[in-house]
Parts: C-alpha cells; sequence; structure tokens
C-alpha cells in the first residue's frame, strides 16, 4: 500500500482536490451537485448515517457529532472538486474524504448504473505553508466556474469582467455566495472561524477575485 506523502496536522491548512476516473463526469445534474454538497455536511461528522435517510431532505439540522474538519472554501465542477480544509481532530480529513467519496460513489453508481471506481485514485492534497498562498487559495477556488465561460481566460486578457463576476454570482456550487452573505441555507457547511478573517465584508471578496481576474492584464 502507498504511503501519503503529506501529513496531516491539526491546526494547519490544506487545499484537497480529485476528479473523476479518467477525467470522467461525475456531477451531471443539479441533484448531482446537491447530493454532494449535503454530503459535504452530513460526512463532517464522527456520527455515521444512512445514505437512504438524504434522498431531497432538508439535512443541514442532521446530528452529526463532533466535526472532523473546518471547510473554509468549496467549489464543484462537472468532472472535479477543490476543497480547503484543515482537520479538527487527529485523522480527521483522511475520515472525512473517505466517508464522503464512499457515499457519493455509492448514490453515483446506484442512479447511473455502473460499478467501480468513480474517483481518480486517492484524492490529491497540497499543504499550504505560507499565509499568502492561503489567502489566494480563496480566489483560485471561487474563481474554478470561469472555466466553464472560457477555459483560457488565465491566458488571455479578459474584455468583460462585469460578465464573468455575474455568473460566479449566480453559480450556486461554491462557497462564494456564503462569502458574499447571501442567505442560503449551505452557508452552514462552512466554520470560517477555524481560519484567518481575510474577508470580512462581502466587498473585500469581490476586490480580491476581481484582482485576480485582472492579473494577466498587467503581465
Amino acid at each position: 500500500m502507498s504511503t501519503r506523502k503529506v501529513s496531516f496536522i491539526e491546526g494547519e491548512y490544506y487545499h484537497i482536490y480529485n476528479r473523476g476516473n479518467s477525467k470522467q463526469t461525475i456531477f451531471h445534474d443539479k441533484q448531482d451537485y446537491n447530493r454532494f454538497m449535503k454530503l459535504l455536511f452530513l460526512s463532517n461528522g464522527k456520527e455515521n448515517f444512512k445514505i437512504d435517510y438524504i434522498g431531497n431532505k432538508n439535512i443541514y439540522d442532521f446530528e452529526r457529532g463532533d466535526n472532523l474538519v473546518a471547510i473554509g472554501s468549496y467549489c464543484l465542477m462537472p468532472n472535479h472538486f477543490h476543497l480547503l480544509l484543515t482537520q479538527k481532530i487527529d485523522g480527521g480529513i483522511s475520515k472525512f474524504m473517505q466517508k464522503i467519496t464512499t457515499a457519493y460513489s455509492m448514490y453515483y453508481n446506484k442512479k447511473y448504473i455502473r460499478t467501480g471506481s468513480l474517483f481518480e485514485g486517492k484524492f490529491k492534497s497540497i499543504h499550504i505553508e505560507e499565509d499568502r498562498y492561503l489567502k489566494y487559495l480563496f480566489s483560485y477556488i471561487h474563481l474554478n466556474p470561469v472555466k466553464l465561460i472560457n477555459k483560457n481566460w488565465k491566458k488571455e486578457i479578459i474584455k468583460n469582467k462585469k460578465n464573468i463576476i455575474d455568473f460566479l454570482e449566480q453559480y450556486k456550487y461554491s462557497s462564494y455566495l456564503d462569502y458574499l452573505k447571501e442567505e442560503r441555507i449551505e452557508k452552514i457547511i462552512l466554520e470560517s472561524k477555524s481560519f484567518p478573517k481575510y474577508f470580512l465584508t462581502k466587498d473585500s471578496i469581490k476586490k480580491e477575485v476581481f484582482e485576480w481576474l485582472s492579473y494577466n492584464d498587467k503581465i
């Protein structure tokens, strides 16, 4: 058995990501995205839960027990996902990821009548050791959906940034809306108090995202 190169330490921050096997789509419709978001909440606790319990129910007041991790930000894309985590207990990240990927794979394989591995091997992890990089990750993760309307945006000068900002503010499958102080139930997924207070107002994160969109204009 191969060992993970990155060891998870309480109080440290990690960029966690994975994609579908052979880059296959893992989120096909609204139901798939919403199921994974519910699992971000449900899997983050010591208590186990029954897959059949979820359905279309509002599960955000479900008793999970003590949290395994704190989630700082997230973004779901058609064939991959990004998470910014810090673990709350020893082994928390590994346990959380095992619970969420197993539960989602079971749901997906049943729905789409398939077998085998859904994800591309073990989840990937990067230990974030610099404050500057940690702050950047909030923008990096939340800017991922831009690829859906302009896959080459990082290599081009963006002529209409307003259209992109408007798109991000309508994209429901990331935590960006929660940082914009939108009143939605999914905000309970996050535990922002476990992360540095970079963005105390919605204008501060909008400014940060806009500056990263404008970065290519300067190089």
